[in-house]
């Protein structure tokens, strides 16, 4: 897979910003938040035509509210590539179900 995002978040005040980089490959991708050598979290997807299930959601216990940027980032890929997403993994549909400003891009 080549990374066809890479962009670096200022989540918290360490010395290390956070980075969050999107791989995908045409069938399957993810989003990786990283804080110097540190896995903060991970969020993977695959592709279903126009729109990508997002399977699972994995947060390092230390980086609070990892999941939530994650999943910005992957609303925010969703709107600039008119993609819609299907919400599989349990943390994404509860996300979903609490946060109606981000229902543009959920696939019906």
């Amino acid at each position: 897979m080549s990374p066809c995002l890479h962009k670096t978040l200022n989540l918290n005040q360490n010395t290390n910003p956070m980075e969050i980089k999107h791989y995908d490959d045409g069938k399957k991708g993810h989003f990786k938040a990283i804080e110097g050598d540190v896995q903060a979290g991970i969020m993977t997807y695959v592709w279903a035509g126009d729109k990508f299930i997002i399977e699972h959601t994995i947060g390092n216990p230390d980086f609070k509210g990892i999941g939530k940027k994650l999943l910005d980032e992957a609303v925010t890929f969703a709107r600039n590539n008119n993609s819609k997403i299907i919400p599989l993994c349990p943390f994404a549909k509860k996300m979903f179900d609490k946060h109606e400003e981000i229902h543009d891009v959920l696939a019906q």
